[in-house]
Order: C-alpha cells, then structure tokens, then sequence
C-alpha cells in the first residue's frame, strides 16, 4: 500500500512557476513509477508527466514538453514536478500517481493522492 500527499499548488500569473511536491509512504517508493496527471472542470483526468522507477526515463504530455520538468528524490520518497512558464490553460487539480509499470493512462496507475489546485490567471 502506498499513500500519496501532494503539496504546492496555488495560484500564480501566467508566466510564473510552482513546484509541486508528492510525499510518498512506505518502503517500496523506489520501485514505483510516479506520475503526474491533471484535470480541470468538465474534463477528463489527463497525463502531464512521468518518471520510472529507475529515474532513468522521463516522459512528458506535448502540451508541457520544455516547460515542466518532473524528477523524485528515492531517498525522500518524494517526487516534484518543477513548473514553469505557466499559463492559464494549465489551471486544473493535479495528481500524482504510483504504477508498477508506468504509462499514460490513468488506469495504468494503482495509487492516487488526493490533488492539488494550480490556478493560473490571464
């Protein structure tokens, strides 16, 4: 079982930044890939980021490619999603995910933390 806590949100300018951060229970964080994902109102949960267990692969949604940057401290068992460049169509409530096998789609995913709001103004 793995229980996960997401701090950092808030609400920023476009242009600005926030790092968020997923603090990780249990032993086992190293051998999980973790994943970011958001979702904003009347939307689906969609894939922004994630990194495999190794740390050695990093995979990132078009839409944040050169502006969000995700990486996890196994010592910590924790995982940040460093972002950048914000603008407002990156508002919605973010998630960070742990999977055995990392993927894209959120059913890939067997734990989630309870989100974070990122609200970006014009």
């Amino acid at each position: 079982q793995v229980q996960l806590v997401e701090s950092g949100g808030g609400l920023v300018q476009a242009g600005g930044s926030l790092r968020l951060s997923c603090a990780a229970s249990g032993r086992t964080f190293s051998s999980y890939a973790m994943g970011w994902f958001r979702q904003a109102p009347g939307k689906e949960r969609e894939f922004v980021a994630a990194k495999t267990s190794s740390g050695r692969s990093t995979y990132y949604a078009d839409s944040v490619k050169g502006r969000f940057t995700i990486s996890r401290d196994n010592a910590k068992n924790t995982v940040y999603l460093q972002m950048n460049s914000l603008k407002p169509e990156d508002t919605a409530v973010y998630y960070c995910a742990a999977s055995r096998a990392y993927g894209y789609s959120p059913g890939t995913y067997d734990y989630w933390g309870q989100g974070t709001q990122v609200t970006v103004s014009s």
